[in-house]
């Protein structure tokens, strides 16, 4: 396969930090390293504290469970969710006992739709929380969402959109807490990892506690000390403040991250230049393919959405075949409609023809990293061209439904035949 979803990004100097850590180290557990590393990532991304825990969706249960602490949520307060996000964004709302209330989402930015969102907020006047994903690297309008509700708590998801950025800052700094992966398929990797993050102080003391536990130690010195003043007939050894996990990560995860953070712009860079050259592969096809918006991206992966082309039959399915078939690795676009999953069959969305289905039935991605190159790049266009030119003809009525057109695509690009 000379297209999968992820190249090996883990180099030798990488190894050799590893090797050397190991050599000159008797603590792998959550320690010091780990403490460093989330301090170089909050400086990264411009978070006043972050966390480094077990995955991204660790990250999201514990985000998850400390506002429910720090507001005194009750079971079944609602919480807004896209309903194309991937499915550990969702998963713990309803395991911390709240209710999911899935918004169709944007094809353009893959995340909340605007109209429906509206909708939702008169329907629903007691939303607590807006969860909003950044999905594929693509920023969403969060400032958009705050203005239809703009008394929730709102938090970000930016497990797939590391560096992605929308009101000249990354996200991950426009809410109130906000996590990241750095699973390996990711834009860096620590092979399974992933950050929580946030500018509030009580907040982020009550995570430090739930990430180990729910134990008072973990805590800062100052608010370990006033616990034990508080509590003073309990051990402070084992002194449990709140309910806990364990979320946390060990000293090898965080030194294979501080080795890589230092080159993560640059590859996401890399990303980005080959989502361009991805946009302009497919404006050649007119508006066969439906191209997001993708400005401000970090580009996690290349979509191909159907745009006239879903007017064939099965198209979606006969490139995704045909993409493999030439060693290119294909995925369905994240979980497609959520509400289309097993385990969520007894939601509904409550409209019709909702867009995420669109997306659901019509777009599938292929993997972006910065190790693609221009080799790569120029078979991909190759075989893309080749499918279009031997697989695609279609006829189609104009607007006015006065004219039959026949669109047949090759490698002089798209060409019309017209007939009355």
């Amino acid at each position: 396969m000379f297209w999968p979803l992820m190249k090996d990004c883990i180099t030798q100097e990488d190894k050799d930090s590893l090797v050397n850590f190991i050599q000159t180290s008797n603590r792998y557990t959550n320690g010091p390293k780990v403490k460093e590393f989330e301090k170089k990532w909050s400086e990264w991304l411009g978070s006043k504290y972050s966390l480094f825990v077990s995955s991204g969706s660790t990250a999201n249960l514990l985000l998850l469970s400390a506002i429910i602490s720090k507001y005194n949520l009750k079971k079944g307060d609602k919480v807004i969710v896209p309903a194309m996000t991937w499915v550990t964004n969702v998963a713990p709302v309803i395991q911390l006992g709240l209710e999911p209330i899935f918004c169709d989402v944007e094809p353009d930015t893959f995340s909340f739709d605007l109209e429906h969102l509206k909708q939702l907020s008169k329907e629903h006047t007691d939303i607590r929380v807006v969860f909003v994903t950044h999905l594929f690297g693509v920023p969403a309008p969060i400032d958009d969402f705050k203005k239809i509700i703009p008394n929730a708590v709102y938090l970000e998801d930016c497990c797939e959109s590391h560096g992605a950025e929308i009101y000249n800052k990354k996200v991950g700094t426009h809410s109130e807490g906000s996590t990241f992966s750095s699973y390996f398929g990711h834009h860096m990797t620590t092979v399974e990892g992933g950050f929580v993050s946030t500018d509030d102080d009580d907040l982020y003391e009550m995570m430090r506690a739930k990430r180990s536990h729910g134990l008072a130690r973990e805590c800062s010195p100052e608010k370990f000390e006033q616990y034990k003043k508080d509590y003073p007939d309990v051990d402070e050894r084992f002194m449990f403040v709140t309910d806990g996990y364990n979320f946390r990560n060990n000293e090898f995860g965080a030194v294979l991250g501080i080795s890589q953070l230092p080159r993560l712009d640059d590859m996401i860079q890399k990303r980005r230049d080959i989502c361009d050259r991805f946009v302009s592969m497919l404006k050649k096809y007119g508006e066969a393919f439906h191209i997001p918006n993708f400005t401000g991206n970090s580009s996690f992966c290349l979509p191909f959405i159907m745009g006239s082309l879903r007017q064939c039959n099965d198209m979606k399915k006969q490139l995704q075949e045909y993409f493999e078939e030439n060693g290119i690795e294909t995925r369905p676009l994240c979980s497609g409609n959520l509400l289309r999953q097993p385990f969520l069959s007894e939601y509904e969305m409550g409209i019709d023809n909702p867009k995420v289905d669109d997306l659901h039935y019509h777009g599938f991605f292929i993997g972006n990293n910065h190790l693609i190159t221009d080799e790569d790049l120029d078979k991909l266009e190759e075989i893309l061209e080749t499918f279009m030119k031997d697989k695609v003809k279609w006829i189609y009525e104009s607007p006015d439904g006065k004219k039959v057109y026949r669109k047949v695509f090759g490698g002089d690009g798209p060409r019309e035949l017209v007939s009355e």
